[in-house]
Formats: structure tokens, C-alpha cells, sequence
């Protein structure tokens, strides 16, 4: 498969999005004065599990290990900029006032920024005259040839990897402890901007990670998912058996692809 694509500044895809930053874009996005949610999606992990191929090995890379009851997990984190219609940063014009800055997944769009995720072009929102064999090569033979964008999703998999035990210090610092099943869905939490902030900055200025000492939580909307969990071990429940709840539940076929 060849893809061919030129942006045309549409801004189609500026609308109603979840962004996922990196924990400078978090930052910065938070000190701009927008939110920031929180999500988490855990992935059974024994022991003597391996990571032989490239896709596990992706996954333990940027997670951290963790239990839910007699069960070890890997717990990914992602710090996701979410808005309903146009984003907080986009002008009349239709151009980005943050351009210099723009998180990395804007950069690499509408390339995925999962390496392990196929671009469809059914999947984007750009209008068709931004494809075609006329425009620059982004996809030959399914892989992606822009060396810009190939750099740009490298940098963006070293810093899910280099950031997680920042993830995992916020995590015990807001007692944040439950999570989806991976694939099926997120566990979202919601601080407020200033305290999300505030322990960010403290988090990232700590190099040391601090394990939390809370059992991990699974979440599900499904009974069968929770039948399962518990059969292997796992603390696990639906969501409405959390009326208390202090987060969202969001399935993944609500997601756009390149939100994670």
C-alpha cells in the first residue's frame, strides 16, 4: 500500500479530539490553562511473561509493573488534551497558534503515533484532494518513507519510555489505581488543572521511582471481562459497581486511532 499525502490547513483535524502529550506537552498545555485527563489501561503481565516481540516489547516499555490483587500487571498511563470542537489553540484562520510547540502527535499526523497501528486513510478527517499520487510520499509498500515523520515517532516511543516512572510517581501521589483492560478500554481521571500541575512538575522533577503500594484496580463495562480477571486473580469490577466513582469509563471504539 502507497500513501501520498500534503496537509491542505483544512483544520478538520483541530476538532473534537484526545490528544495524547508527553509530560512537557502536559505541562505545557496545563500551564496554558486547558485540561489534562488522565488515562489508564493495564495489561496482564506474569512473572516469567516475555517480550519477545516487538509489539510486547513496546508495551513494557512505556508501562510500569504493577499487581491487582494476586495478578502482575504493566499499567500504561497517558496524559491526554481532550475538547470537544475546536481546540483551545486553533485561530480563525485555521492556523495552529502554537505551532512551534505543537505536541508531537500533531507533528506526526495523520501518520499513527503507535508504530504498531496501521494508517487508513478512511480513518483521518482530511478532505480527499490532501491525497493522492501527486503529493509527497508518506507510505510505500505500508511503511512510512518521510524521514521526518519516522524521527518524530521515534522521539515520541523514547519519551513514553523515558517518562514512565514520572507516570508512575503521579499515579501514588494522586492515588490514582484503577485502569482498563488494555485494548478494551480506559479508566479516565480528571484532576483539577492546578493540582494535576502542581504534582506533575513534582513528579517530573523526581528521577527516582516510587511504586505505588495500592493494588491496581481493573475496571470493565463487560461481565465476562470481569468473570475472567477474577478468575485469573485480579481485583476487578464494572463500572456500575463504582456509584463513587472518582473517574469515567471509555471504550475503545469511541477512540479515534491515533489517540494512543
Amino acid at each position: 500500500m502507497n500513501i501520498n499525502f500534503e496537509c491542505t490547513s483544512c483544520g478538520r483535524c483541530c476538532h473534537d479530539l484526545k490528544v495524547p502529550l508527553t509530560v512537557s506537552e502536559a505541562i505545557d498545555w496545563l500551564s496554558d490553562g486547558n485540561d489534562v485527563q488522565v488515562f489508564c489501561e493495564a495489561v496482564p503481565w506474569p512473572a516469567d511473561a516475555s517480550a519477545d516481540d516487538l509489539q510486547a516489547a513496546h508495551k513494557k516499555r512505556r508501562s510500569f509493573s504493577s499487581v491487582s490483587g494476586s495478578l502482575s500487571i504493566r499499567v500504561i498511563v497517558i496524559f491526554v488534551a481532550t475538547f470537544s470542537g475546536a481546540c483551545p489553540n486553533l485561530q480563525a484562520d485555521m492556523r495552529c497558534g502554537i505551532y512551534a510547540r505543537r505536541p508531537l502527535v500533531c507533528r506526526i499526523y495523520p501518520a499513527e503515533i503507535n508504530p504498531f497501528v496501521e494508517l487508513l486513510q478512511a480513518n483521518k478527517s482530511c478532505p480527499p484532494e490532501a491525497w493522492g499520487e501527486d503529493k509527497l510520499p508518506l507510505v510505500e509498500n505500508g511503511k512510512i518513507v518521510d524521514v521526518a515523520t519516522m524521527a518524530l515517532i521515534r522521539q515520541s516511543c523514547e519519551a513514553d519510555a523515558q517518562e514512565v516512572h514520572i507516570k508512575e510517581n503521579l499515579c501514588a501521589a494522586l492515588q490514582i489505581d484503577s485502569a482498563a483492560l488494555a485494548n478494551e478500554g480506559f479508566v479516565i481521571y480528571s484532576p483539577g488543572r492546578a493540582v494535576l500541575l502542581e504534582t506533575l512538575r513534582k513528579a517530573a522533577e523526581d528521577l527516582n521511582p516510587h511504586p505505588t503500594r495500592l493494588t491496581w484496580r481493573y475496571i470493565s463495562n463487560q461481565q465476562s471481562t470481569i468473570d475472567i480477571l477474577r478468575s485469573i486473580g485480579a481485583v476487578s469490577s464494572l463500572v456500575a459497581e463504582n456509584p463513587d466513582r472518582k473517574f469515567e469509563y471509555l471504550g475503545c471504539g469511541v477512540l479515534k486511532p491515533n489517540c494512543t
